[in-house]
């Protein structure tokens, strides 16, 4: 396996993802780490929209993810999340990502996705995707 790549995807704290106090929502970081896997998978040249257009369509979804939170984030801070292609093994990748605001570290959560049909099947990881993702 060739050595792992981090890639970021920068996030701005808004009104929206905060609670009453201004001090971001435990929930609202799952959707950073969404779109940091997100915008991972598309810098590795694989884009959900073609996933859905192969012959055998083909989705993702999350099948378990370890999330510590170490530091609170607040409405207006710039995020940088992190995220790293851990491994893969038959229809399962592994990933590693954390959420950080300069030199502070937010965040990081361990996931396990699960690449399927578009039946909720689980599928093996086709050997082009394997491939991209190291």
């Amino acid at each position: 396996m060739k050595k792992a790549h981090t890639f970021t995807h920068t996030v701005r704290i808004y009104y929206e993802d905060t609670d009453f106090s201004g001090v971001v929502y435990h929930a609202a970081y799952l959707k950073f780490f969404e779109r940091g896997r997100t915008e991972a998978l598309r810098a590795s040249g694989i884009h959900h929209s073609e996933l859905l257009q192969r012959g055998e369509p083909l989705a993702f979804a999350v099948r378990k993810m370890t999330t510590e939170w170490v530091a609170p984030a607040r409405i207006d801070d710039v995020l940088e999340v992190r995220t790293r292609f851990a491994g893969a093994k038959g229809a399962r990748m592994f990933l590693d990502q954390e959420i950080w605001r300069e030199e502070i570290l937010i965040a990081r959560a361990a996931v396990e996705a699960v690449s399927m049909s578009l039946e909720g099947r689980p599928r093996r990881l086709p050997a082009d995707i394997f491939e991209k993702i190291g």
